[in-house]
């Protein structure tokens, strides 16, 4: 193991737990930045409007008209004119 990579562990060791917690935070947006951004984004606040809420009720009734199945990927680019 390198001597920084050491020096790393046992300064980590060190920590106290709340302190531990705030550095793995840390270590995970730098790995992966992406699925960081993602857990800190604040949740979605704004209300559905009139018209999201008519299109989701005929989503689910087209569902369950369909059996609670959707439609498969290559029938719905064949649909669309995309394949």
């Amino acid at each position: 193991m390198s001597d920084t990579r050491q020096h790393a562990h046992e300064l980590i060791d060190r920590l106290p737990q709340a302190q531990l917690s705030a550095l793995v935070g840390l270590l995970e947006t730098i790995l992966d930045p992406v699925t960081a951004a993602l857990r800190d984004a604040p949740l979605d606040d704004e209300g559905e409007t009139e018209d999201e809420k008519r299109e989701v009720q005929e989503a689910r009734d087209w569902l369950a008209r369909n059996g609670g199945r959707g439609i498969r990927h290559d029938e719905a680019m064949r649909r669309l004119g995309l394949k």
